[in-house]
């Protein structure tokens, strides 16, 4: 067994020897499909686009004024935690946010201050969302990203909008519970003792506990930052924390992973780890 632990160690720093960058790339403007598919989508390995969508119109119009007059009463899904980190772990149980549905114009205020309330609000429902509740928008951007589309041979299957401020944050067995705002403005974290366990990654990794997650001491965390007008491209089975420097707007197209052999050598890797005590 210590002979496959050191196997899985070996296996891990051979990959950032042999092929993963210590940064992010980037692409300046949209690529050629084929070269795309082969430089990145093949190797599963991310990139920035710079200029990639530079010409949506949203990237001028969606300015708080604008938002309001166009969806200001447009009634959409807000979750709502004490922390900003919504559907992540806090002690022993995997803690989704409480939703609430609010009106576009009231969220925008409380981000902007304008409104003073506890709690960290994100929109960040990723069911299409912006296709659901806010087609009026729609139009201020492409239906889906061409050259991926192409290279993939499919459309997305999923395109959702997100807006929050600088505290919110997406990122074993666990319980499954939900956050729920009482009266008096706290929160209080409700079991749903009726679901099944969720298996989730416990670890922050922008605090970690190395006494309790010691092989973390090896992990190499790649960073980067995305600005407006450029797109990253994050390949399937890359675990990922996201975070905002101040509140803004993001659009996410998703586009279901292939089963193939990398997902194979994934849940063999996974497995191997769990096994050994390795992960």
């Amino acid at each position: 067994m210590e002979s496959v632990k050191k196997r899985l160690t070996e296996f891990s720093l051979e990959a950032h020897d042999l092929y993963l960058n210590s940064s992010v790339p980037y692409l300046d403007g949209s690529p050629e499909p084929l070269l795309y598919f082969r430089d990145w989508i093949a190797p599963n390995k991310p990139v920035i686009i710079r200029n990639a969508c530079s010409h949506w119109p949203a990237l001028n119009r969606w300015t708080p004024e604008y938002l309001r007059e166009k969806v200001g009463s447009k009634v959409i899904s807000v979750a709502v935690t004490p922390n900003g980190y919504a559907d992540a772990v806090s002690g022993d149980r995997f803690v989704m946010p409480e939703e609430r549905k609010m009106t576009f114009s009231a969220v925008l205020d409380v981000i902007q201050g304008k409104v003073q309330q506890r709690g960290v609000l994100y929109v960040q429902k990723q069911c299409s969302n912006l296709l659901d509740e806010l087609p009026e928008l729609t139009d201020d951007l492409e239906p889906h990203v061409p050259w991926m589309s192409t290279a993939l041979g499919k459309l997305p299957d999923a395109v959702n909008f997100w807006l929050g401020e600088a505290s919110a944050v997406t990122s074993s067995v666990y319980q499954p519970a939900v956050y729920h705002q009482t009266d008096d403005g706290d929160f209080k974290v409700v079991d749903q003792s009726d679901s099944e366990k969720v298996p989730w990654i416990p670890l922050d990794p922008l605090d970690p506990d190395l006494d309790r997650y010691p092989q973390y001491v090896r992990a190499r965390p790649i960073s980067c930052s995305v600005k407006a007008g450029e797109m990253l491209y994050l390949p399937s089975l890359w675990f990922h924390h996201v975070q905002q420097s101040h509140g803004c707007i993001a659009v996410n197209f998703w586009y279901d992973m292939e089963y193939d052999i990398k997902y194979n050598y994934y849940q063999l890797l996974d497995t191997l780890s769990e096994v050994t005590g390795s992960s």
